[in-house]
């Protein structure tokens, strides 16, 4: 068995506690407190969570726009300097090699970011791809460590350590500043469901930012998050999880991400199949539901109508927020409708549950609404 990769904040994971987990062939924490203390003060005050797992390529040259607009989904033309789009990665099927975030440096440069389980795949699926383009790839994933900053906090905490200026900083935007005396990509993004931003570092640099951050955010309640409260929070603001919402075999439309696909755009892999999808309608869609019973709703539980199997579970939890068991399912589409009845097999007991509207959480209206992201 391959030995579990580690990120370069690794060697401070005993320090803080963390208790640590296999997860998409990395050694990774997945609580340093509790998963529901996390998950509290990422909602309240503050959370840090080390992500620096995830995979990150340059993409530049003349045709660097053109390679990406036929690659992605999302429509790039909008897409300027200093500002970052969700997009979902299609295979000639219509389903997702994965789902990216990419950020416009300049008008022939991008940095896309790649779900930590894809890095390979997605390596060679663009590589595969960019024949007869004029561009440069260029996989900066082992020379970039990746931090976010997420909760209501989490603005005022950063404030101190860099000279951006954050409040003009807009959703889903970003800047090439410093913080704590490093240079560091700050983007206004986040995968939690709150606002928050996510800073793109040396590795070298890593480690003094995550313990200056930590001790600095100390008094307004920041604390070190692992992927289980990264897992509930995005839940419950019903952000995707590749391999759960999104696979090769389960398509953008089917997840509920059309708003990111832009079939009016020119060409891209996926295009036809997505369009007959919409044309001939879907026979299956992914739909948000909370159990009226004991159990929690778990990945590959079947999920049933009048006792017939209609599908299911994709992710499940406890709300910590909600104080329920709630739970995303992969249902025949005209099943997915919000008021209906399902039930869940949990271990030989069928549990009634009801669709309901999405996401299960959402901050107060006039704050950044929660997006999709890797």
């Amino acid at each position: 068995m391959a030995e579990l990769r580690k990120t370069p904040l690794y060697p401070l994971y005993k320090q803080y506690g963390a208790k640590t987990v296999e997860f998409g062939g990395w050694d990774m924490p997945v609580q340093f407190s509790s998963i529901l203390f996390e998950h509290d003060s990422v909602r309240q005050r503050a959370g840090l969570f080390d992500v620096s797992h995830m995979g990150e390529f340059l993409v530049t040259g003349r045709d660097a726009r053109a390679f990406l607009q036929y690659m992605l989904t999302n429509d790039l033309s909008r897409l300027e300097s200093g500002m970052a789009m969700y997009s979902p990665l299609a295979n000639e099927r219509g389903g997702c090699v994965d789902d990216v975030l990419v950020y416009c440096l300049t008008s022939d440069s991008y940095m896309v970011v790649v779900n930590a389980g894809n890095i390979e795949k997605d390596w060679t699926w663009l590589q595969h791809h960019a024949d007869g383009f004029s561009v440069s790839l260029d996989n900066r994933s082992d020379a970039t460590a990746l931090l976010a900053l997420q909760g209501p906090l989490s603005e005022r905490i950063l404030q101190k350590v860099t000279p951006a200026d954050l409040s003009a900083l807009k959703y889903y935007r970003f800047v090439q500043s410093r913080v704590c005396n490093a240079s560091a990509l700050v983007s206004r993004t986040g995968y939690t469901g709150e606002d928050g931003f996510e800073l793109y570092l040396r590795p070298e640099d890593a480690a003094d930012v995550w313990a200056e951050l930590l001790s600095l955010g100390e008094p307004d309640g920041l604390v070190p998050c692992g992927l289980g409260a990264r897992d509930t929070l995005r839940l419950e603001a019903r952000l995707p999880l590749y391999g759960h919402e999104l696979t090769e075999d389960i398509s953008p439309l089917e997840a509920g991400l059309g708003a990111f696909v832009k079939l009016d755009k020119g060409d891209f892999v996926g295009k036809s199949a997505l369009q007959s999808q919409k044309l001939h309608g879907l026979r299956r869609r992914v739909a948000g539901i909370v159990l009226d019973g004991r159990g929690i709703p778990r990945q590959g539980y079947s999920v049933l109508h009048q006792g017939r199997t209609v599908g299911q579970v994709t992710s499940g939890t406890m709300s910590p927020t909600l104080k329920m068991p709630i739970g995303l399912v992969l249902v025949e589409a005209d099943l997915g409708s919000v008021g209906t009845e399902l039930a869940v097999d949990i271990r030989g007991k069928q549990v009634a549950a009801k669709v309901v509207k999405t996401p299960f959480y959402k901050r107060s209206a006039g704050e950044n609404p929660a997006s999709p992201q890797s």
